[in-house]
C-alpha cells in the first residue's frame, strides 16, 4: 500500500473497500458510505480531541536533547495530568523514520527531562530504554498550558510537513484525550451524520484515549496497545441496548471504539456505561459481543490494527483484503483510504463449536 503523505482529512477521491459478512470484497468512493448503511445501524465514534503529545527536551542529566511521545495515562480526569507513559527518543524529529531514531541517554529514576516550560521526572522505566513513567512538576492548568504551549502532534516520516494541531483533530473531536488521532473519524462530515439521520441511522460516541501505533522498536511495538482510559456516556450504552433489541447492527468508527465497547462488554448486546481502562488486546481469539462492523482506515500486517481485524475475519479474507488494497493503489495511514469489515457469519462445526 501506499502512505498517504499529505494532511487532508476527506480527500474527494479517498476510497473504500467494504467486506460483506461471508468475506466478499466490494469498492465504492468513500462519499458513498452512508448509501452502504442501513435504517436502524447504530455508528459509535470516538469523540477525543489530540493532544499535543510529542514533546522537544533535554534529558538534564546529559545535556543531551531527546523527543518525549506521550502514550498514556491513568485516567481520563482533565486534572489527571501530572504523570504520563511516555516514549522517549534521542534527538532527532518525525523527518527520520522512527525505526532509525536512536535511542535516549541512558535514564534512570528521578533523571529530569526539561520540555520547554515543562519539567518532568522519570518515575520508573518499563522494562525497556525507551519506555518510562514520567511525572510533570507544577499546578494542572500549568501543565496543560505547557503542553499546549509546546507540544506538536506526534508524527511519522510519511507525511512530510510539519501538522498542525486541527490536522489532527476530527469533525467531531471533543475532550482533549487522545495522544494519537482517532482518524477512522476523519471520514466523517456534519453533511454526512445530516444525511445518515435522514435515513434513520444514528450516531453516538464515546471517548478514549487513542494511543500510539508505532515506537520504532519491534519489541516494544509488540506491547501495542498500552492500557488506554475510556468514558461512555450513558446514552451511547442505551443506544447500544436499543439497537441490540432491534437487532440493528452496532458499527464502531475506529479500533479504538472496538477496544472501548468489548472492555465494557457485561454480556452480549449489554455495556457498562461509565469509565475504564482497556487492558486486553483484541485478536482471532476473541469473540465480540457489542459491534458488527468496524470502519477503520487500511492497516500493514504485523501492527496491533490489524490483528483486531482477525476477530472480525478469518486469515483468508484478510489475505484477500491485502490483494486487493495493493493492487487497487489504497494509501495507508492516518489520512489514507478506508474498509468497512462486517463481522464474519459463524458456522457451526459438525458435534457443536462455532468456526469462524
Amino acid at each position: 500500500m501506499i502512505a498517504a503523505s499529505e494532511p487532508i482529512q476527506r480527500p474527494s477521491e479517498a476510497k473504500l473497500l467494504v467486506i460483506g459478512r461471508g468475506g466478499a470484497l466490494e469498492h465504492w468512493p468513500r462519499s458513498a458510505l452512508v448509501e452502504l448503511l442501513q435504517p436502524g445501524d447504530l455508528l459509535v465514534a470516538n469523540d477525543a480531541a489530540t493532544l499535543p503529545a510529542s514533546l522537544a527536551g533535554t534529558h538534564v542529566e546529559t545535556g543531551r536533547s531527546v523527543e518525549v511521545r506521550l502514550a498514556g495515562r491513568g485516567s481520563l480526569e482533565p486534572n489527571d495530568v501530572g504523570r504520563f507513559l511516555a516514549v522517549i527518543f534521542g534527538a532527532g524529529d518525525f523527518r527520520t523514520r522512527t525505526e532509525d531514531r536512536p535511542l535516549p541517554p541512558e535514564i534512570e529514576p528521578g533523571d529530569r527531562i526539561r520540555l520547554g516550560p515543562l519539567e518532568a521526572t522519570v518515575e520508573s522505566l518499563e522494562h525497556h530504554p525507551r519506555l518510562a513513567w514520567i511525572r510533570f512538576g507544577g499546578a494542572v492548568d500549568e501543565i496543560w498550558s505547557g503542553l499546549a504551549r509546546h507540544g506538536k502532534p506526534i508524527q511519522y516520516a510519511h507525511v512530510r510537513q510539519p501538522l498542525a494541531l486541527w490536522d489532527v483533530w476530527s469533525p467531531i473531536a471533543g475532550p482533549a484525550a487522545a495522544f494519537e488521532a482517532p482518524s477512522a473519524a476523519f471520514a466523517l462530515s456534519w453533511k454526512m451524520v445530516s444525511a445518515m439521520r435522514v435515513k434513520g441511522v444514528e450516531l453516538a460516541t464515546l471517548t478514549h484515549a487513542a494511543g500510539i501505533s508505532s515506537t520504532g522498536d519491534p519489541d516494544l511495538d509488540a506491547r501495542l496497545p498500552f492500557d488506554e482510559p475510556y468514558r461512555i456516556p450513558g446514552y451511547t450504552a442505551d443506544a447500544i441496548g436499543r439497537a441490540k433489541e432491534r437487532h440493528a447492527r452496532v458499527i464502531a468508527v475506529g479500533t479504538t471504539v472496538v477496544r472501548a465497547l468489548e472492555d465494557a462488554a457485561l454480556t452480549e448486546g449489554l455495556i457498562k456505561a461509565g469509565t475504564g481502562l482497556a487492558t486486553r488486546k483484541i485478536g482471532p481469539a476473541t469473540r465480540l459481543r457489542i459491534v458488527d462492523a468496524l470502519i477503520s482506515g487500511t492497516h500493514e500486517r504485523g501492527t496491533s490494527h490489524y490483528e483486531l481485524l482477525r476477530a472480525f475475519v478469518p486469515a483468508g479474507t484478510l489475505e484477500d483484503m491485502e490483494r486487493q488494497l495493493d493492487s487497487r493503489g489504497y494509501r495507508t495511514h492516518e489520512f489514507g483510504d478506508s474498509i468497512l469489515v462486517e463481522k464474519a457469519v459463524e458456522e457451526v462445526r459438525p458435534g457443536g463449536g462455532e468456526l469462524r
